[in-house]
């Protein structure tokens, strides 16, 4: 159901090279660039993620409540996905660890305060 999810960013540049890594982790790139945008994901694949300059002209604000959750392939990955996030000028929002018996997550924010989650499920096929 969803096919993108786009966060606002104050400095595309900047957000640009912490996405880069991101991607890279989860053995994507980009698929779309433009002077405001950029996206990273496989167009007709699974969902993607997009850091825009907002179209208004207006600051970028986090929203309150709202997180993007980036699905890993095992806890090493959510592990190395969160040390990228922190190497690239994140902040922590929650150590990897398991969440619950079949759920393995860590928690970062991003370098405009948008927070994300790396997570991957246990024992489930």
């Amino acid at each position: 159901m969803i096919g993108y999810v786009t966060l606002g960013t104050n400095d595309l540049e900047r957000g640009v090279k912490f996405y880069d890594a991101i991607a890279a982790e989860l053995g994507v790139g980009r698929m779309m660039e433009f002077d405001s945008f950029v996206a990273w994901g496989e167009l007709g694949g699974a969902p993607g993620i997009a850091l825009t300059k907002p179209f208004d002209g207006n600051a970028a604000t986090v929203g309150n409540g709202v997180m993007v959750a980036l699905e890993a392939r095992d806890e090493e990955q959510v592990k190395r996905l969160h040390a990228l996030a922190l190497a690239h000028g994140g902040t922590c929002e929650g150590l990897p660890g398991p969440r619950g018996d079949d759920f393995y997550a860590a928690y970062f924010r991003d370098l405009d305060g948008n927070k994300l989650n790396a997570f991957c499920t246990l024992g489930v096929p």
